[in-house]
């Protein structure tokens, strides 16, 4: 595991050095802030548009706007926007595949096109403008990709899970071991994602309740299909297991749900580079209010509930029906938490995987965009 992480940073490292040294036109990209833009109001998002930044409170409740807000401004000229995201069949990916399918960036001038990579192969081009926008999250690659020059920041939310989610992490009881109190200590947790990941934050504050922490358990990675398997055969003590695979063990006794993403803190979503951020912010907010309202147009509330809506996003996240209707709708959120980024890091130290210093959140986040496309000045 040391080995492939020290061949990552390598690799990153040398992205870097390409990425921020040259651009398409031979220019340096060091990210620096574009001018002052006016923000005006934008009707069908008054005051329920944006919340305030610093409350965490689990039921809080998510910005909205009107159905059909914010309107579309077409840009004079059209735009290819090019995003990349590393998967197209996953349930929070649905408001880039529903806002592509129903035209609502076309209404605003935008050709957006999605394209599947991981995210260590997609941060040195996003940085380099060979793609525009990135659906990941900050992951550890990214804030040490900022550290390294890397011209990224967040700039919209995606979700937080619903209050009956169990998507998160699971452990096999041992005799004698109720769910109120598991000793995590020493055991071997099966994951498909590696210790960058967000899911270090959430992962990291479920183990330390329960006697363990990042560096007192042994993670084993493995592949989507296999982590179910190993958690039921004993090749592994616990698991992190994510919608709708978790429905396979709720209920049954011999396991307990620890704990899963914070309820009303969304963990990823959309990532802009150089040429959304500083070149063409009237493209970057034009797709941030296209986004913004297929949320609230579509998913504002229990999208589940709607039949008829299902089967759609069943056909474009090539899915089957049923097991989307299985686990609860998602809670889409644009906003993005304060200090998220904070607890993301102190994660990511913990777990070895944090190159430098933390990265100040002025320096990986800009909620203005967002905050301009629904007419509130953050």
């Amino acid at each position: 595991m040391r080995i492939r992480t020290t061949c990552t940073a390598v690799l990153l490292a040398a992205s870097l050095l390409t990425a921020t040294a040259c651009a398409k036109n031979g220019t340096a990209r060091d990210g620096a802030p574009r001018s002052p833009r006016t923000v005006t109001p934008v009707a069908g998002c008054g005051p329920a548009a944006r919340s305030d930044p610093a409350d965490l409170a689990p039921d809080r409740a998510p910005a909205r706007c009107d159905k059909g807000a914010p309107a579309p401004e077409p840009l004079g000229k059209k735009r290819t926007i090019t995003v990349a995201t590393g998967t197209l069949s996953a349930e929070y990916v649905a408001p880039l595949q529903v806002a592509v399918a129903e035209g609502e960036f076309a209404k605003e001038g935008l050709d957006v096109r999605l394209k599947v990579l991981p995210t260590p192969d997609a941060l040195p081009l996003l940085a380099r403008g060979d793609v525009d926008a990135q659906w990941a999250a900050p992951e550890a690659a990214v804030m040490n990709g900022i550290n390294g020059g890397f011209a990224i920041k967040w700039v919209a939310g995606n979700f937080s899970p619903a209050a009956t989610s169990k998507s998160g992490l699971w452990v096999r009881l041992k005799d004698g071991e109720s769910a109120e109190r598991v000793d995590m200590a020493g055991r071997r947790l099966g994951t498909m994602i590696g210790k960058g990941s967000v899911i270090m934050y959430p992962m990291d504050t479920s183990l330390k309740k329960h006697g363990g922490g990042l560096d007192d358990i042994g993670f084993q990675q493995l592949g989507s299909a296999d982590v179910l398997t190993a958690l039921r055969n004993g090749g592994v003590d616990s698991a992190w297991l994510l919608d709708p695979v978790w429905r396979k063990v709720d209920g049954d006794g011999k396991y307990a749900f620890l704990g899963g993403q914070p309820l009303g803190e969304p963990l990823g979503g959309l990532l802009f580079g150089p040429t959304l951020l500083n070149e063409d912010p009237d493209a970057g907010v034009a797709f941030l209010r296209a986004y913004i309202r297929t949320v609230n147009t579509y998913f504002a509330g229990d999208y589940k509930a709607d039949p008829a809506f299902v089967s759609t996003l069943a056909k474009l996240l090539k899915t089957d029906g049923a097991v989307l209707r299985s686990t609860p709708s998602m809670r889409m959120d644009w906003e993005i938490r304060e200090g998220t980024t904070d607890r993301l890091q102190k994660a990511y130290g913990e777990a070895g995987v944090l190159d430098g210093p933390p990265v100040p959140e002025d320096r990986a986040v800009d909620r203005a965009m967002y905050g301009e496309a629904v007419g509130h000045r953050s």
